[in-house]
């Protein structure tokens, strides 16, 4: 008996079976495939819980560097972190970089631990109004002290960003601590002045162009840093040239002229690869803006902070993790003036023209999660799909982070060391 007719007619049935059921199989949703990328995450005071608590872990645990990308001035992403600070804490954690300068960096930092220290940043905020950003955040600084009561002694914050537009007054203080020459004693106690009614004007107003930074010519400046280059000492010198790059950042910012955000990342930049430089083998645990965390370019067209760091774990043949928290809806705090409390607003990126990759996560959300589960998606999960067919939001998202960390709902943080508007 011949069987190859046979085995043919079997194996022709066979695949247009096969080819009768892949044309009947329809192609997962974006949606869908956030679903199976995703796991839901239990986010309480005492740790992380749930699925998503695995990922979180495995990732954490096997990284140097890990990077909160975050919106700010909410109560909730603080906490968050202070649980990643308790998962990398066991395996040794050098430091947290923060959006802060290095100056507040230290005023932070001589406080951190001290059993008053709310009310010790309150008091150095009522008499430097807008000398440091973030850190004067009640939340914030709550995630830091946590932070640095399990991780140990050695702990500090490394604070990379230029300094906020009401430090010089701190600054001007600093430099005459240093010992400067009488030139440059001069010149400082006269910049002082200035800066004392500049500090007063806009606590009246509000408005942060009344500070010295904004205020100060370019000519009185100059004055100065040649009195200070002949006599001022190394350490004055250096805080007066941080005080002009901070005033050339800002005035860049406000006249939208030059490249500002590219000339911040650089500085940034500049001071980690310095901490590097001194801590070859450091574990950080870093905290910004999500527009700093991206690798790759960022939306603002930047390769910022997360593509620097990201290339040196590379170089150094260690992990990095850039993961993105976010909130889906809710409220946060909003710079309102100078020495002002943060003014609340409200948010939805769920709903309307508001609306963004937090709408398609939270779609992606089993239904019968808990309501204030958290939503972990995987992204690194997700590269190997076909990005050309996403929108340019997703695509950017997927290349430039690891994981994304969804909360259902965000509540606004306050300030420490607030006045009332007169």
């Amino acid at each position: 008996m011949n069987l190859k007719p046979i085995a043919v007619a079997l194996a022709l049935a066979s695949l247009c079976a096969t080819s009768a059921h892949a044309e009947t199989v329809k192609p997962l949703t974006f949606v869908e495939r956030l679903a199976q990328a995703g796991s839901p995450l239990t986010v309480r005071p005492e740790g992380f819980s749930g699925p998503g608590a695995a990922i979180l872990s495995d990732a954490i645990g096997a990284s140097r560097y890990v990077l909160v990308g975050e919106s700010h001035f909410s109560r909730e992403i603080p906490a968050f972190t202070t649980n990643v600070c308790r998962l990398m804490a066991p395996g040794g954690l050098t430091a947290m970089v923060v959006e802060i300068g290095p100056e507040a960096a230290g005023v932070v930092n001589a406080r951190l631990r001290a059993p008053n220290r709310e009310q010790q940043i309150s008091d150095f905020m009522r008499s430097h109004p807008d000398a440091m950003a973030f850190l004067n955040g009640r939340d914030e600084g709550q995630a830091a002290a946590d932070c640095a009561g399990v991780a140990g002694p050695d702990f500090k914050l490394w604070g990379l960003d230029q300094e906020f537009f009401g430090a010089s007054g701190y600054l001007f203080e600093q430099m005459l601590a240093a010992g400067p020459g009488p030139l440059a004693r001069a010149q400082i106690e006269a910049l002082v002045e200035q800066e004392r009614a500049a500090t007063q004007a806009a606590l009246a107003s509000g408005s942060p162009f009344d500070l010295f930074l904004f205020k100060v010519t370019d000519t009185t400046l100059d004055q100065a840093a040649t009195a200070i280059d002949q006599d001022g000492g190394a350490r004055t010198k250096a805080l007066f040239a941080a005080l002009r790059e901070t005033r050339a950042i800002y005035q860049g910012s406000r006249s939208r002229s030059g490249d500002p955000n590219g000339r911040r990342a650089r500085l940034m930049k500049r001071t980690l690869a310095t901490h590097f430089a001194e801590a070859p083998q450091a574990r950080l645990l870093m905290k910004f803006g999500a527009y700093h965390l991206y690798k790759g370019y960022n939306p603002l067209g930047q390769r910022d902070l997360g593509n620097f760091v990201a290339e040196h774990a590379d170089g150094e043949g260690v992990k990095s993790l850039n993961l993105i928290v976010a909130g889906a809806k809710g409220a946060l705090g909003g710079y309102a003036g100078v020495g002002r409390p943060v003014t609340v607003y409200n948010f939805d990126a769920t709903t309307g023209k508001g609306s963004d990759w937090r709408k398609d996560v939270m779609l992606a959300r089993p239904s019968n999660a808990p309501a204030s589960d958290w939503f972990v998606v995987d992204l690194r999960q997700l590269r190997s799909a076909d990005l050309e067919a996403l929108t340019p939001e997703w695509r950017a998202l997927i290349r430039g982070y690891d994981l994304a960390v969804v909360a259902p709902e965000l509540s606004a943080s306050t300030v420490l060391g607030a006045r009332d508007a007169p």
